[in-house]
């Protein structure tokens, strides 16, 4: 098998191929970092939380989201966002490279609370059938940063530990600096 996923930051230059994985913790950066990445590349972002909610935010079930996620991966070029742990290993089995954005907890925790309060950005887009009023939203992101704070650490475990099954099959990239984040999308 490949090389082991290193726990700290990638430094080297990457290709990012015809298929990528922008994953991390919630609050890490992905949909801004896979939104940049898909302006240098012209690869089209699979948002992941847009495929996910079913009307009314009803969770599919395992084998629905499942096939779901097949259904999106089978193109030749896309850029999947998310942070899907359950399903990471069927982006993974179709990528060419994984970007984990290695973000430091406090900051997506922080990042959270912010989002609860701020107004969303023009562009930004809901699953269909999903509205969400103010106050579901300051709820659900404040919420998400006590997940955060409680949960970091198993988290990352989890999530790098299935990375570093896949080392061999796909390059995989952590990120953990806005200076190493800058450095991959330039390259």
């Amino acid at each position: 098998m490949g090389p082991s996923v290193s726990m700290g930051e990638s430094t080297g230059s990457t290709s990012l191929g015809r298929r990528g994985v922008v994953t991390g913790p919630a609050g890490a950066g992905k949909s801004t970092f896979a939104r940049a990445l898909s302006t240098r590349t012209g690869l089209p972002v699979i948002v992941l939380d847009l495929h996910f909610w079913k009307p009314g935010w009803r969770e599919p079930t395992g084998e629905e989201w499942r096939d779901s996620q097949r259904r999106l991966l089978a193109g030749d070029g896309w850029i999947a966002e998310g942070n899907y742990p359950a399903t990471l290993d069927l982006r993974l089995a179709r990528a060419d490279t994984v970007v984990f954005l290695d973000t430091a907890w406090w900051l997506c925790a922080w990042r959270a609370l912010v989002r609860g309060v701020r107004r969303r950005p023009a562009g930004f887009e809901l699953p269909q059938g999903c509205d969400e009023p103010r106050w579901r939203r300051l709820r659900d992101e404040w919420c998400l940063a006590g997940r955060i704070w409680r949960d970091h650490r198993s988290d990352r475990r989890r999530e790098l530990r299935i990375l570093s099954a896949h080392a061999g099959q796909v390059e995989v990239c952590v990120l953990a600096s806005k200076k190493a984040v800058r450095r991959f999308l330039d390259s």
